[in-house]
């Protein structure tokens, strides 16, 4: 009763939402202030790239809590976590576009279609934008419920790309154990809500055409 009943204290969003902003405030202030090391770009589009996934991860993790700890409460903040998982990916995607790449169209297209593991960010970028641009009371009233969800789903997709993304990223680095605990954590959301749509699906059969 206590989580639940701070949870829904009025002061809740805007402090996650603060404490959201804290790791993009922390890597910034890092490159400006020169105390990250001798590649600042790369930090900076590793840093991001992360966070997007740490967030996406949290995103994914709010139905488990909310039905295993018993907490609807926390569905209100699924929301801010998906946003926040966006507004990394754009900072991870602008400073590759920007550090690496200087903005050039071309170059970009080519490094897209050279590179498999940019193409494969790239694609989990573009999935993400409409879940982003829709994420809104309007949105759902607009698209109708079922169709706002089915819509949504994408983002298992999205998660999917992202780890196969890291992983290919880190491939000639030959350092896996970030990408391992990170592709554990997401195989084991998608897993549980695998396992919970089949038991819901055997809990109502399909009515028997031939009674």
């Amino acid at each position: 009763m206590g989580a639940t009943r701070l949870l829904v204290h009025p002061v809740a969003k805007p402090a996650l939402f603060v404490v959201c902003l804290l790791p993009l405030a922390f890597v910034l202030s890092g490159v400006l202030l020169d105390r990250v090391g001798p590649n600042p770009s790369e930090y900076l589009i590793r840093s991001s790239g992360i966070w997007a996934l740490r967030f996406l991860c949290l995103a994914l993790a709010v139905t488990p809590l909310r039905v295993l700890a018993g907490l609807p409460a926390i569905a209100r903040f699924r929301r801010m976590f998906g946003l926040f998982a966006f507004v990394y990916v754009v900072l991870h995607a602008l400073s590759y576009a920007w550090f690496d790449m200087g903005f050039i169209a071309g170059d970009i297209l080519t490094d897209i279609g050279r590179r498999p593991f940019i193409l494969v960010g790239v694609t989990a970028f573009m999935l993400l934008i409409p879940l982003a641009a829709t994420s809104f009371n309007r949105a759902i009233r607009a698209l109708g419920a079922s169709r706002w969800q089915a819509l949504h789903r994408a983002v298992y997709g999205v998660a999917g790309l992202a780890i196969l993304h890291f992983f290919w990223m880190r491939a000639g680095k030959n350092d896996h154990a970030e990408v391992m605990v990170y592709a554990a954590i997401v195989a084991a959301l998608l897993g549980w809500r695998g396992l919970r749509s089949i038991g819901r699906n055997r809990s109502f059969p399909a009515p028997n055409r031939h009674s």
